[in-house]
């Protein structure tokens, strides 16, 4: 195992989704998030603001408002990529593939970390590095 910690963020990801409610309920089941507080709700019933805990950070979100230029990623546009270090890359992958996420980039192994990649149902791309796998483990 890579004892390597990854560098601490410099930014706070604030992401924009159509379906800010399903996209609550996706991060938790694929990332284990935690929502922190209630949602803010807009008298539209559009979610302006949600916080979610993630094992190694924060993550906000909020629906889209397109009137103030705020839109979520269309298909194949994806322009940041966020790195989401995890304990375990093969369960989080699949649970984020069960759930509904596309996988850009099945598991592979470099710089001493066991990585993938994937887009969620809300366009946003999630590359998972967690520990090499421990060979003695056949289990």
């Amino acid at each position: 195992m890579n004892d390597t910690p990854f560098p601490r963020p410099g930014a706070l990801p604030y992401l924009t989704v159509r379906g800010a409610s399903a996209a609550i309920d996706w991060y938790r089941k694929a990332f284990d998030a935690e929502v922190i507080g209630e949602p803010i709700v807009m008298d539209d019933g559009r979610i302006g603001h949600a916080e979610l805990r993630l094992h190694t950070g924060m993550i906000y979100l909020a629906e889209e408002f397109p009137e103030i230029g705020l839109t979520a990623p269309e298909s194949g546009a994806t322009s940041v990529s966020m790195m989401l270090p995890v304990a375990d890359t093969d369960d989080v992958l699949a649970r984020a593939h069960d759930a509904g996420g596309t996988v850009e980039r099945w598991i592979s192994e470099s710089y001493g970390h066991r990585n993938a990649t994937l887009i969620d149902p809300f366009g946003h791309r999630w590359m998972l590095s967690g520990p090499l796998k421990d060979p003695t483990d056949v289990g």
